[in-house]
């Protein structure tokens, strides 16, 4: 089994309840979970059985205790979190959308332990020992400078090691404010272009690698995957999340891998041309999902082939769109059932 390894923040998510907006829900009360992209990816290839552990800095009280005790429940290596005297737990609320109303997130994030611990802290010999997948996104070199520099510091560390490293975009406009001088878009496409050299896989979307590589809109997803391969020709594989909608409930959900190696292109779902979903439960944490679900197949045997990997991932991202929170919940057995044409909504009696 291969070991992966992703390093970010894990944070609590605070949730108004059903379709509220924050002016009804409060004064009163919000669900709270755990949340975070690279450890969202970690619980769920954790969940499917494979073996991750989430690198990150926390504080020393309880509720961060609670935080470590929910990975270790989903079988998260968390043995390399490390336990600061400063800073803090950072949070994100969450409004969903419905409709025709978008969602809404609004981050409290400022001086998090994680944005504020120096590259020194962390022991990248003991930390990468024994891994051969290395994950990060691109939300933590949005927190601040030294997250930044956190994260280049351990690509460095990943690629002398000689591991494969795996990015998701996953842009935030609202995050990237540490350099007054640039805007938060050209300040996030500088950032990640220098991270970029040292990536093997490329997870994003569309709007992702049309701001990476200064092309049209209408550029076709599969032209963008092999331009993005020519500029940075470590990467391997790029994989892209495709996703159209009609309203903030109604979603349209595919999946396209390139495999640079045979210069071939992949889509998902094999039946359709997307999994057309008429009902999300919370959309937050799908992309997440789709990574997971990637990672997870890239490293299963009887997974690995390119056009199962961006079928079972897409499927994985898919079912995410079903489940309440950042984390996914669902099992191999039930991605192998909608691979296959099944889970239409039956009951399993």
């Amino acid at each position: 089994m291969s070991r992966i390894v992703t390093f970010g923040e894990i944070m609590g998510r605070l949730m108004t309840p059903g379709y509220q907006r924050f002016q009804q829900a409060m004064p009163g009360m919000l669900k709270v979970t755990f949340a975070g992209a690279e450890a969202s990816i970690a619980a769920s290839i954790a969940y499917l059985g494979g073996e991750a552990a989430l690198v990150t800095a926390l504080p020393k009280h309880a509720v961060a205790d609670a935080c470590i005790a929910n990975l270790r429940s989903l079988g998260v290596d968390t043995s390399h979190i490390l336990r600061t005297d400063e800073g803090r737990l950072g949070l994100y609320f969450v409004e969903s959308g419905v409709n025709q109303r978008p969602g809404n997130v609004i981050y409290d994030r400022e001086g998090a332990s994680i944005a504020i611990t120096p590259p020194e802290a962390y022991d990248w010999d003991a930390i990468l020992s024994g891994a051969e997948w290395f994950v990060i996104s691109g939300i933590t070199p949005a927190l601040s400078q030294n997250a930044a520099t956190v994260t280049r510091s351990a690509l460095q560390a990943a690629t002398h090691r000689g591991l494969q490293v795996a990015l998701d975009m996953n842009y935030r406009s609202k995050l990237w404010q540490w350099d007054p001088t640039q805007a938060p878009r050209e300040l996030a496409m500088r950032t990640m272009r220098e991270l970029l050299p040292s990536v093997d896989l490329f997870v994003g979307g569309m709007e992702d690698l049309i701001a990476l590589l200064h092309v049209s809109d209408s550029t076709p997803p599969e032209a963008l995957a092999r331009l993005l391969v020519e500029r940075f020709p470590r990467l391997q594989r790029v994989a892209l999340t495709l996703r159209d909608g009609s309203s903030a409930t109604h979603q349209n959900f595919g999946g396209l891998l390139y495999e640079h190696a045979r210069n071939e292109i992949h889509h998902a779902p094999k039946q359709a041309v997307h999994y057309a979903i008429a009902h999300v439960v919370d959309r937050l944490g799908a992309g997440d999902a789709f990574t997971a679900g990637l990672l997870f197949a890239l490293t299963t045997p009887e997974l690995q082939d390119p056009s199962m990997a961006i079928q079972f991932a897409t499927a994985a991202g898919c079912l995410a769109h079903s489940i309440e929170g950042d984390f996914n919940f669902s099992t191999r057995e039930e991605i192998s059932d909608l691979m296959a044409g099944g889970m239409a909504g039956r009951v399993l009696r």
